[in-house]
């Protein structure tokens, strides 16, 4: 059953506010990742702790960076359960986690961020980690 969306809405606007896009269902994700061009950053977003303390923050700090991805959308595990559950299938190869981040590049995904990843890590030490893989991955664009 999902969250009440009173709860995750000041979730949802915090995601939105860094200039992600919400896909809330499964012909958005489809739309969206089916045929995806250039770099995007896919974040489960979640209601946990880490989410609050670690994800969003750090990933809010990555988005400064000069080299990002060309587009930042965003799913609610918990909340769009059929857009998330959609969403991990373009990323099957990574078990599922919430909240998680995969990077795609022309389609396939060059770094996947498990919740392992954010969880008790400072979010600038989690946004370094990010901006090394945008300057690997991704070209100066804007979000």
């Amino acid at each position: 059953m999902p969250y009440d969306p009173r709860i995750v809405q000041p979730m949802r606007e915090e995601m939105v506010r860094m200039g992600a896009r919400e896909l809330t269902t499964v012909g958005e994700v489809d739309a969206t990742l089916g045929d995806p061009k250039g770099s995007m950053l896919v974040f489960v977003n979640s209601v946990c702790g880490c989410a609050a303390g670690a994800a969003r923050p750090a990933l809010a700090q990555a988005l400064t960076h000069p080299n990002r991805p060309q587009q930042v959308v965003t799913v609610f595990a918990g909340q769009d359960v059929e857009a998330a559950a959609r969403a991990r299938q373009y990323f099957s190869e990574y078990a599922p986690s919430s909240p998680s981040m995969a990077l795609i590049v022309d389609g396939e995904v060059v770094h996947f961020v498990h919740r392992h990843m954010i969880e008790g890590h400072p979010p600038a030490d989690v946004a370094r980690s990010l901006t090394a893989v945008f300057d690997q991955h991704c070209a100066t664009s804007s979000v």
